[in-house]
C-alpha cells in the first residue's frame, strides 16, 4: 500500500478499509508512515469524518498496537467509567470504591489534567506515596486485592494513541469526534473490561460546550463501544458550574473522602452514586437502576466504599493516614476570601473561569509536561441558587504566593459569578441517558 494514496482517498471523502487502517496504525511503530503523513491524514479525518465502521477499525487497531490486558483469572464483572472532563469532576475517586464495594471490579486507566480541566492521576498523587505508574502485574494484583485500581497509561496500553494524541494536539484536530472516540475507547478496550459507563460533559466548563456536540460524541462512543463488543452506557451531564465545592487536587481528594463518609455536597454525591449505580446494574448487581442505586448508597452508609478506597491507596503505595485524616494532605500556605460585590442570588457560575483561576495558582498545567502544585485551588462557598449579601464570601482561594497570577486568579473568580434578584431555576445535572 502507498500511504499517499490512502491520504488522498480520505481527503476526497472515501472510506478506508480495515486493512488500510491496520496498515496505517502499524506504520506508527515501523515508521513506514511518517509523522507528517499521519498529520495530513488526521486533518483529512477532521474535515471528512469517519464512518462507524472506520472508527471501530481505528479503535480496534489502536488498542491492539499494544497489549489487551487479560483479567479473566480474576472472577467478576469488570466495569469502568470515563468522563470527558470538567472542573471539580472528582467522581472517579468516589464512584470506583462505591462500585467495588457493590461487587464490581473496577480496572481504571486514567489521565492527567490539561488546561482548565483536572485529572484523576494528579488528584491521586496528592496522597503521599500514591503510585499511578504500576506495571500490568501490579495492576492485576491490586485489582484482585482491592476490587479497584487506578493507574496511568503504560507503554503497553494503546501505544499508538500516545503518538496520535500528540499529533492531534499539534495539528488542531483534537476536536474530531471519531478521533476523540478512538482515543478514549482504544485505552478502555485494552484495559480488559467487560463494560463501560461514559459521562459526557456539556456546558461552559466542558470540552464540548454545545449540547448538540456533546450528543454527537455520546452517540459516537455508544455506537463504537457496542461495535467493539463492550456493554456501553452513556450519560450526558451538565458542566456549567463546578461539580462539588472543591477545585484543586488535594482539595478534591479531601472532598472525595468526605463524600465516601457520607458528608459531601449533594450534587457530587448524587452524580457519583448514579454513575456507580449504572456500573453496578451493568455488572448484574440489582435488577433495576433504583435497586442498584440503593445498593450503592448502602456502601457509603456502612463504610465499605471508604474501606475500598483506603485499601487501594495502601496497595498503590499511598499513606493511609492521609485517608483517615485529610488534614495530612498537602496544604497551601495561605487562604484568601473572594467576597461578593452584590446582593441577591447567584444566577451563574462559569466553571471554566474557576478552572482557569486555579490553573493560574498552579493547580493545572498548560502543557502535558508542566509541573503542578497539589496544594492550591479554590473552595466554593456559594453556587447557583444560593442567596448572597454584599461582602459574603463567594469562594476561598488556597495559594502559595501572591503576585500577578494570584491577582489574576481573584479577578477570574469574581468574573465567574453572575447575580440576579430572584432565585434561578437549577436544571437537573443529568441531561439524558443513551
Amino acid at each position: 500500500m502507498r500511504t499517499v494514496e490512502l491520504i488522498r482517498k480520505k481527503r476526497d471523502g472515501g472510506e478506508l478499509s480495515d486493512g488500510e487502517i491496520g496498515f496505517l496504525i502499524a506504520g506508527i511503530a515501523s515508521r513506514e508512515v511518517a509523522d507528517y503523513q499521519w498529520a495530513s491524514l488526521l486533518m483529512a479525518v477532521y474535515l471528512r469524518g469517519m464512518t462507524d465502521a472506520e472508527t471501530i477499525s481505528l479503535t480496534n487497531h489502536m488498542a491492539k498496537s499494544g497489549r489487551i490486558v487479560d483479567l479473566s483469572a480474576i472472577p467478576g464483572p469488570k466495569i469502568d467509567k470515563h468522563s470527558t472532563g470538567g472542573v471539580g469532576d472528582k467522581t472517579s475517586l468516589i464512584l470506583a470504591p462505591i462500585a467495588a464495594a457493590a461487587g464490581i471490579l473496577v480496572p481504571m486507566v486514567s489521565g492527567r489534567g490539561l488546561g482548565h480541566t483536572g485529572g484523576t492521576l494528579d488528584k491521586l498523587e496528592s496522597i503521599p506515596g500514591f503510585r499511578v505508574d504500576l506495571d500490568l502485574d501490579a495492576y492485576r494484583a491490586t485489582l484482585a486485592a482491592s476490587g479497584l485500581v487506578m493507574i496511568g497509561q503504560t507503554a503497553e496500553i494503546a501505544p499508538a494513541d500516545k503518538v496520535l494524541y500528540a499529533l492531534r494536539d499539534a495539528t488542531a484536530t483534537v476536536e474530531s469526534i471519531p478521533l476523540i472516540t478512538a482515543s478514549i475507547l482504544s485505552k478502555k478496550y485494552a484495559e480488559g473490561i467487560d463494560g463501560l459507563v461514559l459521562d459526557v460533559k456539556t456546558g461552559l466548563g466542558a470540552f464540548m460546550k454545545r449540547l448538540d456536540d456533546s450528543r454527537r460524541l455520546a452517540e459516537s462512543m455508544r455506537a463504537i463501544g457496542t461495535g467493539l463488543g463492550l456493554k456501553t452506557r452513556v450519560l450526558i451531564t451538565r458542566m456549567d458550574q463546578p461539580l462539588g465545592n472543591a477545585v484543586g487536587n488535594a482539595l478534591e481528594v479531601a472532598e472525595s473522602i468526605a463524600c465516601l463518609r457520607g458528608e459531601g455536597p449533594s450534587d457530587l454525591v448524587d452524580l457519583s452514586v448514579e454513575l456507580a449505580a449504572e456500573m453496578a446494574l451493568m455488572g448484574g448487581r440489582g435488577s433495576t437502576i433504583e435497586e442498584a442505586r440503593e445498593i450503592c448508597r448502602g456502601t457509603i452508609a456502612d463504610g465499605s466504599a471508604l474501606a475500598r478506597f483506603r485499601s487501594m491507596a495502601i496497595a498503590q503505595g499511598g499513606d493511609p493516614a492521609a485517608i483517615d485524616d485529610p488534614n495530612l494532605l498537602p496544604k497551601a500556605k495561605f487562604t484568601y476570601e473572594v467576597k461578593s460585590p452584590s446582593s441577591g442570588f447567584v444566577s451563574g457560575l462559569n466553571a471554566e473561569s474557576i478552572g482557569r483561576a486555579t490553573m493560574l495558582l498552579g493547580a493545572g498545567r498548560a502543557r502535558v509536561d508542566s509541573s503542578i502544585n497539589h496544594a492550591v485551588g479554590a473552595t466554593l462557598r456559594r453556587k447557583i441558587g444560593d442567596r448572597v449579601k454584599s461582602g459574603d464570601a463567594l469562594c476561598v482561594i488556597h495559594a502559595d504566593s501572591e503576585g500577578e497570577s494570584f491577582e489574576a486568579a481573584v479577578e477570574l473568580v469574581l468574573s465567574a459569578y453572575d447575580f440576579a434578584e430572584t432565585r434561578p431555576t437549577i436544571p437537573a445535572s443529568i441531561v439524558e441517558k443513551l
